[in-house]
């Protein structure tokens, strides 16, 4: 299995939304990573946040209210890096039209 992110998400209300990515793969890959740096868009206030909790699959929580692409970096125990993208999906809840 080849790493990838994954996400979930929770609308806030008021165009806002809770939301998590983190790193899929298998254990054993999973097991060769040292952190997670993921680059969130510019408006993002410390846009560049590391986590280092394999226990959660190096899993970020915060909130935000549009979408972008993240760029991820999976650091490697052995000092290489590997380069991911994920575009962010964020979903009005069903029936609930978008804000204009």
């Amino acid at each position: 299995m080849a790493l990838a992110i994954r996400q979930d998400t929770s609308y806030l209300g008021k165009d806002r939304w809770k939301w998590s990515v983190w790193l899929d793969g298998s254990s054993e890959e999973l097991d060769d990573i040292e952190s997670v740096r993921y680059i969130l868009h510019a408006t993002f206030l410390d846009p560049v946040r590391t986590v280092n909790n394999r226990s959660t699959n190096f899993r970020l929580d915060t909130t935000g209210w549009g979408t972008f692409k993240l760029h991820v970096k999976a650091v490697h125990k052995d000092g290489s890096e590997t380069s991911l993208e994920h575009q962010l999906v964020l979903l009005y809840p069903e029936g609930m039209p978008a804000a204009s």
